[in-house]
C-alpha cells in the first residue's frame, strides 16, 4: 500500500492487530509494513517512530472500554463496570501490560478513562487526593490481575520462537514446580487443580478481590 494511500488510523489499527498476534517483543516496523503491503518507511512518515506508534496503538484500545454513568447506576456499580471493562480489555490485548513498563503511554483514550474513574469516586464521596487514591487502588488491582495472563502469553510466544512445543515445555516446567511445592502441606493439597497451572488463579478470583477492594472503599466512606 503506497504511502499516499495509507492513513494514520489504518496504521494504528494494523499495529494493534500485529501486537495482539506477536506481542510487544515481536513487533517491528518491517513486519507491520509487510502486514499492510507497504514499505516500513511509509509507517515512519505517518507515525514518526516505533515508540510513538506503540503509544498510539496503546491509546487506541482504551476506547474499547464502555464508560458508565455513576449518576444513573450508582458509584459502586459504575466502579465495577469500569474495572471489569479494563480487565477485559487487558485480556484482549495483553501486550499493553508489558508496554506500561517499557514505554511512555499517554493519549486521549486513557485520559477519557481516567476522567471517568475520578468522576466515579468523586460521586461516591471521595474528595481531592482521596479520589485519586481510590481510583489508583482499583486500577492497580486490575493491572495486577492482568499480569498473569500477559506473562503466560509472552512466555508461550518466547518458547515457540525458541523452537519446540511450547505447551510441552510449560508442562515440564510445571512438573518441576510441583516437585518443589510437594514438601509444603498447603501447596501439596492444591497440586493438580486448575489454579496451579502457570500464572493461574482459582475461578472468580478477580471478582472476589474486586468486591473486597470496593468493600474497603465503602467502609472508608462510612467511617
Amino acid at each position: 500500500m503506497p504511502r499516499d494511500t495509507l492513513t494514520r488510523e489504518q496504521i494504528v489499527k494494523a499495529a494493534v492487530g500485529l501486537l495482539d498476534a506477536d506481542g510487544l517483543e515481536g513487533f517491528n516496523m518491517r513486519a507491520l509494513g509487510k502486514w499492510l503491503g507497504s514499505a516500513a518507511t511509509a509507517m515512519y512518515w505517518h507515525v514518526g517512530s516505533k515508540e510513538n506508534l506503540i503509544a498510539l496503538a496503546g491509546d487506541e484500545i482504551w476506547q474499547e472500554i464502555a464508560l458508565p454513568d455513576p449518576d444513573r447506576t450508582g458509584w459502586r456499580a459504575a466502579a465495577e463496570q469500569l474495572a471489569t471493562g479494563l480487565y477485559a480489555m487487558l485480556g484482549r490485548h495483553p501486550w499493553l501490560v508489558q508496554a506500561f513498563g517499557a514505554h511512555l503511554m499517554h493519549g486521549p483514550g486513557k485520559a477519557r478513562y481516567d476522567e471517568c474513574g475520578l468522576t466515579v469516586y468523586e460521586t461516591a464521596g471521595f474528595t481531592g487526593a482521596l479520589a485519586d487514591q481510590a481510583a489508583a487502588a482499583v486500577f492497580t488491582y486490575v493491572l495486577g490481575n492482568a499480569l498473569g495472563p500477559a506473562a503466560t502469553a509472552s512466555l508461550t510466544r518466547k518458547l515457540s520462537r525458541d523452537g519446540g512445543d511450547a505447551e510441552e515445555q510449560l508442562r515440564e516446567v510445571m512438573a518441576r514446580a510441583h516437585e518443589a511445592a510437594a514438601p509444603f502441606p498447603r501447596l501439596r493439597a492444591r497440586l493438580g487443580v486448575a489454579a496451579t497451572d502457570y500464572a493461574a488463579a482459582p475461578e472468580h478470583t478477580f471478582e472476589f478481590g474486586l468486591q473486597a477492594v470496593l468493600d474497603g472503599l465503602e467502609a472508608r466512606l462510612r467511617a
